[in-house]
């Protein structure tokens, strides 16, 4: 299956009713990550989500829910770089017990 988005236009006037509409839509199965869209609107993705349960559980839990967009979600490719012999690090390892110690000398746990 692929990926989808669902965007639910919900209203919820107190802050109690907007965190009770999130749980209730992060509590579905198949939901991946459920993010507020301006302060009106749910965006849900994942995969094999029902959007008619969603907007009936909505319905029963917050209030007045709408469906306004269903679809599927466009995967972004990551960009491969290839790195060029120019543009190779230098990696410096530096030993932490290489110190002067001045007329201390050398401290006891410290082994050569």
């Amino acid at each position: 299956m692929a990926k989808q988005k669902i965007v639910v236009r919900v209203t919820m006037e107190s802050d109690k009713k907007s965190r009770k509409a999130l749980r209730i839509a992060v509590g579905l199965d198949g939901v991946e990550s459920a993010s507020f869209v301006g302060s009106d609107q749910i965006a849900v993705t994942g995969e094999g989500i029902d959007s008619v349960k969603l907007a009936t559980l909505l319905r029963k839990g917050v209030g007045y829910t709408e469906l306004v967009t269903v679809g599927n979600v466009e995967e972004k490719k990551p960009e491969v770089k290839e790195k060029k012999p120019a543009d190779a690090e230098v990696t410096w390892q530096i030993s932490p017990y290489e110190y002067y110690y001045n007329s201390y000398g050398v401290p006891y746990y410290y082994v050569y």
